[in-house]
């Protein structure tokens, strides 16, 4: 999939964009509103930043959606509702405020492309050694023998698996399985993880950053 990223903040952009190659994304970055309408016929999703230095995001939003039918996510650190109305209001498909997760942003993309585009392919199953994912179906397998596993625990597992070998903060991790606004007990999370590892049949599988979080081990 060919993203399509206006964000001036080279700060900003550059690491988006290395980001989004590391999920498998074909990206451009442009920094201009005017680069941004000279571009989009050619993306298959545009990551559209508000605060542009020549013409407001906003109006390049409502210009891309008059002028094609690609996807827009908007970008931006106005997180008021009325912001968020407005962009929705002018064509938008999603809109992520700033500072955001890299996984949440890239589940956004492919949630966005989905609906855009109900008759694509679908995903392919993920596999890490003898650990079988498939996202699609939501079933799990070890060498071959599927695994039952609880919908939070099929979650957790995808999270990890996304950059297998990577560490996972536990916030990210309860932002992103549970909810950025989860006031529970944190202990759920160990939880769900020693149940992920008994079910997998390996406890090292899934290790223990202390004081960090969680990675899934890249290699059986």
């Amino acid at each position: 999939m060919h993203l399509l990223v206006v964000e001036d903040d080279d700060a900003i952009a550059m690491p988006l964009a290395e980001g989004l190659r590391r999920a498998g994304f074909t990206v451009t970055r442009v920094a201009t509103g005017a680069s941004a309408l000279e571009c989009a016929s050619s993306a298959d999703l545009v990551l559209l930043d508000l605060g542009l230095p020549d013409i407001d995001g906003s109006e390049v939003c409502r210009r891309l959606r008059a002028r094609y039918t690609v996807p827009i996510i908007i970008l931006t650190a106005r997180g008021d509702e009325s912001e968020r109305v407005l962009g929705l209001e002018l064509g938008a498909d999603d809109y992520v405020v700033k500072p955001f997760g890299m996984r949440e942003l890239t589940a956004r993309v492919r949630a966005v492309a989905r609906r855009s585009n109900p008759s694509a392919e679908p995903e392919r199953p993920r596999r890490i050694g003898d650990l079988l994912i498939d996202r699609r179906t939501r079933r799990v397998a070890v060498a071959g023998v599927e695994v039952a596993l609880a919908p939070k625990e099929f979650d957790l597992l995808s999270l990890l698996a996304d950059d297998a070998g990577a560490v996972v903060s536990r916030q990210q991790i309860m932002d992103e399985v549970w909810d950025a606004h989860w006031y529970g007990p944190t202990k759920t999370l160990d939880v769900h993880v020693a149940s992920l590892r008994k079910k997998l049949g390996d406890a090292s599988r899934i290790e223990t950053v202390r004081s960090v979080g969680f990675r899934l081990r890249s290699e059986p």
